[in-house]
């Protein structure tokens, strides 16, 4: 049952540079219905502090180059689309054991029919920890407020200006970037567990982006930054970049503490 999602070879990787929807950036909700596409039996690293199953799904509207799960964005259909009852099943079978589930993608929120999944989830007595983008803040509120997840996790992928989104998330669509700045402002605003995060990648990201967005996020309950790793990319280009010493990524985290209240630093 359990299928970890790879990325793509580089080979396979030239999608990403004419993938159709690329330059689209589309805001709208996929209409389809969602699917896992992976699962991680038990992770110790999704949520801080909980044993959970980790839950895939394809496709996403930003094509990071640093991204760890192009095969998930570009070629989801290489992957054998998991049973919901298989899931329910090892739920049910382990909540002696697992605290919760972390549904992360590709981006979750693309779904229509994401609170029902979720619903059939939480149902479960299961706990819930959505990843996501940011680009979707009308399905976050409505989740939210249905009392579907119980901690959310977003991303920002650098300090929250077009122009910005535009070199690291690779968008070309304004009116999704405002999408992100919406959804900054509801998660700050309610009373949902949270954290923003931003994985920090030499080039891409300084110490002085990183001082930004803990600015545009000041108040914020936590800030991860997260190491990039170079083993798989999008864009092949990036498995040549060095990450940062976790030592750099210390003093980032120190520049962001006075505006946030709390900042963690994760990978090695």
């Amino acid at each position: 049952m359990v299928t970890s999602p790879e990325a793509l070879s580089k080979r396979r990787l030239k999608n990403y540079w004419n993938f159709p929807d690329r330059n689209s950036n589309s805001t709208n909700v996929i209409m389809m219905k969602i699917s896992i596409k992976g699962m991680i039996e038990t992770s110790l690293l999704d949520w801080d502090g909980k044993i959970v199953s980790t839950l895939y799904t394809p496709y996403c509207n930003f094509r990071c180059p640093y991204c760890q799960n192009a095969g998930l964005v570009l070629n989801p259909d290489q992957y054998e689309t998991i049973p919901f009852e298989a899931i329910c099943n090892f739920i049910l079978s382990h909540q002696n054991w697992i605290d919760g589930i972390c549904l992360t993608g590709g981006e979750p929120c693309l779904f229509e029919d994401l609170p029902e999944f979720l619903k059939k989830i939480h149902n479960l007595g299961t706990k819930i920890k959505l990843d996501s983008n940011g680009t979707f803040p009308e399905m976050l509120e409505r989740v939210i407020d249905m009392g579907l997840v119980d901690y959310v996790a977003m991303d920002i992928k650098a300090p929250l200006t077009f122009e910005a989104y535009k070199k690291s998330a690779r968008i070309n669509s304004k009116e999704l970037f405002d999408k992100v700045r919406e959804s900054v402002n509801l998660i700050i605003h309610s009373e949902i567990d949270y954290e923003f995060r931003t994985t920090v990648v030499p080039g891409v990201h300084s110490g002085e982006d990183i001082l930004e967005i803990a600015r545009e996020i000041e108040g914020a309950k936590k800030y991860a930054l997260q190491n990039f790793s170079n083993r798989e990319t999008m864009d092949p280009e990036f498995q040549k970049i060095v990450p940062y010493k976790i030592e750099e990524l210390e003093e980032f985290r120190k520049l962001s503490l006075p505006y946030v209240q709390c900042c963690v630093v994760r990978g090695k």
